[in-house]
């Protein structure tokens, strides 16, 4: 009798669950079996061999069954389970790429209608100076297109009051002229240099050109409801850094279901340079006919008869042109969001050397557009995958934890005397402005922390700030060594002054994946790698003093926030901003942020090598980059501009205050001076005009080390290292360089150091050649890598190379990379003397 397909599922799904092969034969389990082969999968998908005798012995109903087939079942279940989540990850990509494709063909349709109406516009053009060529007498069919044309580029608008009817006409006009920019082609978008769209970027991302003010537009995929996507854009405060408030003054509802928001908005200011700016906003919520919903904004102006916002002391008001988000629902869930970003920041209220700043739309889309596209992203992703760091905090605690130091750092910054700042006068020289809070709301989480039995003496902050412009110094290099290299510039005595503030304890600091770089360790707490952000903790060894006893040397510990460190993102500034935090590291700690802020001023691509810091420290050991700065990879096709904002908080006692003053004055000029000098060493104004065609080791010792690695790679294992390398010592060094796998040099010494690495070694370790030789040999490896290692370095010294196993080694940032094999070898030099250990990885990816 044939089998129903019903009854064939049934038998396929029972063999499929039960079936494993002994001898030959296939072994049926009883759904009693299978029921208890599921539990104890549930609890151990992989259990040893001991611990499947042990599943037998303990389940009375598995005893009759052999323990390879036990073995082969649970393998079996692995696969299926492993089948499962590929075809899940699979259909979650072809919803993503199927709404992708849905995307890029609206794209293409709107960039056909520009270029169709750019074609029109010319053809016009071309034929109307024809006609003036002409210059015949008849002129009215001139006049009436002239007329309309100038109609056509600044259309009037019709009178407005305060009435809900004339700010529904506003509302409606906002709508219309934002949809036309999201989808329309009011705006001429070009892409963003950097930005390519595809199914894991961040979205379409394009910029304006030729309009007035500034723009951005981005198009992208968020796995939230549309609902939820406007909640979370409307809290700016939450996502924009730079977004000090947003007060919602009147609600009113309209006929058609949305809602009409009056809004006052403050921006802080990026730099000490320049005032922040404010917005008086009208804020339209719709509904549309194909159920998109959408939210629009635009500034309210005297010439629309709205209601007026006086202006507000230390802040320049600046305009807000129609702007906002279309949001529409995806099918399969999700959400299609169009961001569309359009001010004018009114660039001519700050010093010219700025005014780049507040003309760049690239700026714009990083800081805002951007911003908002990833916090979108963010929180789909928390929602989708509830984890916790090792730390026990969730990514949304981190992101809080960062977004107070930004917040706080800004709010130093600025100086308003609306959180109780005041000035404090200079000591002859302009050069360092001191604020001073006394405000009690700003000093209460300080006293709330001195839970030790030690009283809080401090009843007043103080910021010390600075401003400096910065040439041909790319931001991202200058901030990446004033983290790694922080003995170069900061006093381990103010550390400890304002670690005591907080009344910093001993804290055990969590987790063996550290970075060290001399004297201070980094462990990373999170890390975006989309947009290059990191949230550390870092630990100063023996700063401190405990107040027990004073000459006990006691670790002090910041909380730090470091972004805008890839190289090779357009028009992100670098920031490094820390605080002291208590022992107890509690999500409420008090904070005084300090730290720097570098801004870029030019709106071109940064032409830098990531690892210009090579011989920076050579350099600044004598005081100048001399002639070993001229070993650098590349150098800027152009010069480069950026400005570098200094803020420094201490607290202290009132009667201390023009003592910790001065003291504040004298320490930010003396960084000011190690920034001086490492700008210096770190600028290629200082290489020769052949440098740019040197290698980027391009010493002597690197060639010959070069060499070396090559000769003793051949005469151990009988094959080339390098396939191409010419002759000479130049280009084996270049091949070197840029070889794919990862290969590593470190000393011969009790504590083995890394002293040279290629650019996959680099990228492998995520570190810099400058920091390299701060971290040791056992620090990249886990336990099993260091056991495996020990037991193959006497071959290595006695037979002069080894091959090692896969494994698991640790980048300086303390993320896991796996190999599939690795090779060491012993690097002779002339004299057939040991000079150093070479490993190459093979085949190494970040887990």
């Amino acid at each position: 009798m044939a089998m129903s397909c019903k009854d064939a599922n049934k038998a396929a799904a029972a063999a499929a669950a039960a079936g494993s092969m002994d001898n030959g034969k296939y072994v049926r389990y009883t759904p009693e079996q299978v029921e208890a082969l599921e539990r104890l999968y549930h609890e151990c998908p992989k259990p040893s061999s001991i611990r499947r005798q042990q599943l037998i012995r303990e389940c009375p109903i598995l005893s009759h069954i052999e323990p390879k087939q036990i073995k082969v079942w649970f393998q079996n279940r692995r696969c299926r389970e492993k089948q499962r989540k590929e075809a899940s990850r699979l259909q979650s990509v072809n919803r993503k790429l199927t709404a992708m494709n849905k995307l890029l063909m609206e794209e293409n349709d709107r960039l056909q209608k520009q270029v169709s109406q750019l074609v029109y516009e010319n053809g016009y053009f071309r034929q109307h100076t024809q006609n003036n060529a002409l210059a015949t007498k008849d002129t009215s069919c001139e006049s009436v297109v002239t007329s309309g044309q100038q109609h056509r580029l600044t259309p009037q608008h019709p009178p407005r009051d305060a009435s809900p009817a004339g700010l529904l006409s506003i509302a409606e006009e906002t709508l219309t002229e934002f949809l036309s920019k999201a989808t329309g082609t009011a705006v001429e978008w070009v892409q963003m240099p950097g930005m390519k769209p595809g199914p894991d970027s961040i979205g379409i991302v394009a910029i304006s050109h030729g309009c007035t003010g500034v723009a951005a537009r981005a198009c992208g995929l968020v796995g939230l409801e549309p609902t939820r996507v406007a909640e979370i854009l409307k809290e700016r405060p939450s996502w924009f850094r730079d977004c000090r408030a947003v007060d919602v003054l009147n609600v009113l509802p309209t006929a058609n279901g949305g809602t009409i928001e009056l809004l006052y908005m403050q921006l802080y200011a990026p730099t000490t340079l320049a005032p922040g700016r404010d917005f008086w906003l009208l804020r339209y919520t719709s509904v549309m006919d194909d159920g998109s919903l959408v939210v629009c904004e635009r500034s309210l102006s005297n010439t629309q008869n709205g209601p007026s916002m006086p202006p507000v002391q230390n802040f320049v008001r600046a305009e807000m042109l129609p702007s906002g988000y279309l949001i529409r629902p995806c099918e399969g869930g999700g959400s299609i969001i169009h961001i569309v970003d359009h001010m004018n920041l009114e660039p001519w209220s700050v010093p010219e050397v700025l005014r780049p700043l507040y003309e760049s739309s690239t700026m714009l889309a990083q800081k805002t557009t951007i911003a908002a596209l990833r916090q979108l992203r963010q929180i789909a992703q928390d929602v989708s995958q509830s984890s916790v760091t090792n730390w026990g905090r969730r990514p949304a605690a981190l992101r809080a934890l960062s977004h107070r130091l930004s917040r706080g750092f800004n709010e130093a910054l600025n100086g308003f005397s609306d959180e109780g700042w005041s000035l404090m006068g200079n000591d002859g020289m302009d050069d360092v402005t001191i604020v001073v809070n006394s405000n009690p709301e700003k000093l209460m989480g300080l006293n709330l922390s001195f839970t030790n039995g030690y009283p809080s003496v401090c009843n007043a902050v103080l910021c010390a700030k600075a401003s400096m412009l910065l040439q041909n110094v790319p931001p991202a290099i200058l901030l990446r060594f004033l983290r790694e290299h922080r003995s170069e510039w900061a006093d381990n005595n103010v550390d400890a002054y304002s670690a005591a503030a907080v009344k910093v304890g001993s804290c055990t600091l969590l987790g063996s994946q550290v970075g060290s770089f001399g004297g201070q360790v980094i462990l990373p707490l999170a890390q975006t790698i989309e947009h290059g952000e990191l949230l550390e903790v870092i630990k100063l060894e023996g700063v401190g003093h405990s107040p027990e006893d004073a000459m006990m040397p006691r670790d002090v510990i910041l909380l730090q926030l470091c972004s805008g460190i890839d190289e090779n993102a357009v028009g992100t500034c670098a920031e490094l901003i820390f605080a002291p935090i208590d022992a107890s590291f509690a999500d409420d700690a008090p904070l005084l942020p300090s730290g720097f802020r570098i801004i870029p001023l030019d709106s071109g691509k940064e032409a830098s090598s990531p690892n210009r810091t090579l011989d920076l420290a050579s350099a600044l050991e004598i005081g100048t980059a001399g002639n070993k700065a001229s070993n650098d990879l590349s150098v800027t096709g152009g010069a480069t501009r950026s400005v570098m904002t200094i803020a420094f908080e201490f607290a202290f006692e009132s009667h201390m205050q023009d003592h910790v003053a001065s003291i504040a004055r004298q320490y930010v000029r003396s960084i000011i001076s190690s920034v001086q000098r490492v700008a210096l060493a770190l600028s290629p104004s200082h290489l020769g005009p052949q440098a740019s065609l040197r290698s980027p080791l391009g010493t002597p010792e690197a060639h010959t080390l070069a060499r070396w690695i090559c000769q003793s790679y051949r005469s151990y294992m009988g094959v080339d290292l390098l396939k191409s390398a010419g002759e000479g010592s130049e280009s084996i060094l270049k091949a070197l360089w840029n070889h794919t796998e990862a290969i590593i040099c470190c000393s011969i010494k009790a504590m083995p150091v890394f002293t040279f690495a290629n650019q996959a070694g680099l990228d492998m370790l995520e570190t810099t050649l400058v920091a390299l030789q701060d971290i040791s040999l056992e620090k990249i490896f886990d336990d099993h890598g260091r056991k495996n290692l020990c037991s193959e370095f006497p071959q290595i010294m006695q037979q002069g190379f080894a091959c090692l196993q896969s494994g698991i080694c640790l980048s300086s940032m303390g993320r896991p990379v796996s190999y599939e094999r690795a090779v060491a070898w012993k690097v002779l030099n002339e004299d057939d003397n040991a000079h150093c250990i070479c490993f190459m990885f093979v085949n190494w990816s970040f887990v």
